[in-house]
């Protein structure tokens, strides 16, 4: 196989940018290293096309290692033939090749291998080529061995019939046809096994759906109801098609001693061998594909959640609710440093509201915080009313956020948050980084499994390796597409940074301890196992604020210094003038590409130093929507149907949205009222978490604690 052919096929992308991600992907270069400063190379192709790339082709090399492997192992039998070699070649797929490979693969003794063993193979060979012009039985009588167990004609019979079973199962064009047959045709269905139980499951109860009409969603849904053993899930395949189909091929003559053996070897091969192999299969690729969009929407979540603008400059009290065990307060100063913690019982059994109140506008005089930042947690209802009415009795403005707290309880009692607060318990800590996150969710929720946010749908239930590959690809996209200030970013930022290894980040953050700040980039080229390479790979993704170089607090590669000097003393700037940004640098730059060819650099990369020259140290995420800041509280009981409220998104799935309007159960905007513009395939293209959207009440539902939206204003 021509693997950058395929790709290019696939990806419907050129061949010679395929063949440059190949060359730049095998020399070592990582996919925001790639996607960022080799554009010239491979024609911009953006961070989601470049992973694809390298993800097939890594599949497709382990494709090609697995057809050299099973050809090897044919050939070593003996039975490798050209006409075979070809087909093998020629798969596309790991389960064609497993389809060829399976009449050669070693086999444990089953029926047919143990009549083999018995000398039926003749017998099997009478029945088949179904030219015969005895009766069966008379045929059978040759092969009576007392020795080797053929005691009886019928016994003979038996053993030649799973002979020929086996060979039906083993035939790979018969497995692709059925295959393909059975996706097209073949009804998925499920039944509760015990009706009478309620369950979330109740839909699938008495569930049929065909094949290729099942979404993502309700394949998982049905295999965690099976894993429950709630439900029996089966697929119905088009069993007379499939039979009819076999006994063409297998029943070539009409031969009255053998047409009835063979239609009764053809239903037994496919009820007992090739059935039950081709629903797993089929029910396997739908899990695959159900992962894989339910992957790609965890990661879309996840990016939008980690892009969410940091709320700059303000000191935040972070407020981590709970009942019996107190609610856990943390102040944090415009850096993130932690400057207080205590503990408040406003809430049940407790009930300490005044005392609550009183301590916490002590702490908002003494340290003039400006927004209390109150995890959504258990208690976090009642720490809202103590908050609305203490933001009421304050002469100064301090607005409340409510944040998803998911992972703030993992984090707080991990290793990195012991190491990070050795003198806090773990409710204190997570009172922390309920506050950081809104300060700045992209250096906190990096310390955070990413699994464990909260964005997705049965994340427990996939493939767990291929998910946090997945996520930890779109982390590492966010923090590169933003940059990290090489100065105060800790370990568990600075490891997402192309090139830099968990050895590195530690590394760096003791490097800066012992030496103080970097004032330029290339001291980085003194840490420790950070050789020439990785220098290459991660400096234009670390930035140094105030340094000797106005260069590093930018985007600009250090590999790019002397044509972004050069640019700069054409249109009259000097490199101080970059700190303020050249504004207008776009418009004074006339002929672009003989510019670019002047300076020595390509196009792409001309562009991306005039940009970040204009507006040096850009965060991409300013242009994303600012969360809500609240002064008051909102119940469910005060929802009614027609009301219109703003909210934000917080979890995109299949089926619609999850839209936080401010009373503490997020409501559902269902995929059929995101939009009366157009059609919408998937909610995606619609919403996308920290999204504030507007939005009309359609029913509220206290008892199942349920809220319908609809965007349909």
């Amino acid at each position: 196989m021509d693997i950058a052919k395929q790709l290019k096929e696939e990806l419907n992308i050129h061949l010679w940018q395929v063949e440059a991600v190949i060359k730049l992907i095998d020399e070592g270069n990582t996919i925001p290293f790639i996607a960022r400063y080799r554009k010239e190379q491979h024609g911009s192709l953006d961070d989601e096309q470049l992973r694809n790339l390298s993800e097939r082709l890594t599949y497709l090399r382990n494709l090609e290692e697995k057809k050299q492997t099973v050809l090897a192992s044919i050939e070593e039998q003996g039975k490798l033939t050209e006409e075979l070699k070809a087909q093998i070649l020629a798969a596309s797929t790991q389960v064609l090749v497993d389809d060829l490979y399976r009449p050669y693969r070693p086999k444990r003794r089953t029926r047919a291998t143990i009549a083999k063993e018995r000398g039926l193979d003749g017998l099997a060979d009478i029945i088949r080529l179904q030219m015969t012009k005895k009766p069966i039985e008379e045929e059978a009588a040759a092969y009576l061995n007392e020795e080797k167990e053929v005691n009886t004609v019928s016994e003979a019979i038996e053993g030649a019939k799973d002979i020929i079973a086996e060979a039906i199962s083993d035939e790979a064009d018969y497995r692709t046809y059925i295959r393909k047959l059975t996706g097209k045709k073949g009804i998925v269905q499920s039944s509760a096994k015990d009706p009478e139980v309620k369950s979330v499951y109740e839909m699938y109860y008495e569930y049929e759906e065909p094949v290729p009409k099942v979404a993502g969603h309700r394949v998982l849904a049905l295999n965690r109801g099976e894993a429950e053993k709630i439900l029996t899930v089966k697929l119905q395949a088009p069993e007379e098609d499939i039979i009819r189909y076999l006994e063409k091929k297998v029943i070539t003559r009409d031969n009255p001693y053998t047409t009835d053996i063979l239609k009764a070897v053809v239903e037994d091969s496919y009820k007992r061998l090739i059935a039950p192999a081709i629903e797993r299969e089929i029910r396997n690729d739908l899990t695959e594909a159900a992962e894989d969009g339910a992957i790609k929407v965890f990661g879309k979540n996840l990016e939008q959640l980690l892009m969410q603008p940091p709320i700059v400059g303000q000191v935040v009290l972070g407020w981590d609710p709970a009942f019996r065990t107190g609610c856990k307060l943390a102040v944090v100063d415009a850096t993130g440093k932690v400057l207080d913690t205590v503990v408040v019982y406003p809430t049940e059994p407790q009930n300490k509201v005044e005392e609550a109140k009183r301590t916490v506008k002590k702490l908002i005089e003494k340290y003039h915080i400006t927004l209390i930042s109150l995890g959504n947690g258990t208690a976090s209802r009642e720490s809202e009313r103590v908050i609305v009415e203490l933001l009421k009795e304050l002469k100064t403005p301090v607005s409340y956020v409510i944040v998803n707290e998911a992972g703030a309880s993992v984090y707080s009692a991990s290793k990195l948050a012991t190491e990070e607060f050795p003198q806090f318990d773990v409710g204190q800590r997570s009172a922390a980084s309920i506050a950081r996150r809104l300060q700045d969710p992209l250096a906190e929720l990096v310390k955070i499994d990413p699994k464990s946010i909260g964005v997705g749908q049965y994340q427990h239930d996939m493939n767990q390796k291929k998910l946090s590959e997945a996520l930890q690809g779109v982390v590492e996209d966010c923090v590169n597409k933003v940059g990290v200030d090489l100065n105060t970013a800790s370990a568990s930022l600075l490891e997402y940074i192309s090139g830099i290894s968990k050895t590195i980040a530690k590394n760096i953050v003791a490097y800066r301890e012992e030496n103080g700040s970097f004032t330029n980039r290339r001291q980085l080229l003194k840490v420790a196992k950070l050789g020439p390479k990785a220098y290459e790979q991660c400096a234009g993704f670390l930035r140094i604020h105030n340094g000797e170089n106005p260069l590093d607090a930018t985007s600009v590669h250090p590999e790019s210094y002397d044509a972004a000097k050069a640019l700069l003393a054409k249109v009259g700037y000097r490199l101080d003038d970059v700190k303020g940004g050249v504004v207008g640098l776009n418009l004074l730059v006339k002929n672009k590409t003989k510019l670019a060819e002047e300076l020595g650099i390509g196009e792409y990369t001309l562009a991306d130093i005039i940009k970040e020259l204009e507006k040096p140290g850009r965060d991409p995420r300013d242009e994303m929507p600012k969360p809500i800041l609240r002064t008051d509280v909102l119940e469910m009981k005060d929802l009614a149907p027609g009301m219109i409220l703003k909210g934000t998104v917080r979890n995109v799935i299949d089926f619609g949205a999850f839209v936080d309007i401010g009373v503490h159960q997020d409501g559902l905007v269902h995929i059929s009222q995101l939009s009366d513009k157009k059609f919408v395939k998937h909610p995606l293209d619609v919403v996308s978490v920290g999204d504030i959207v507007e939005v009309k009440v359609l029913s509220v539902d206290l008892e199942k604690k349920r809220i319908a939206l609809t965007m349909k204003l």
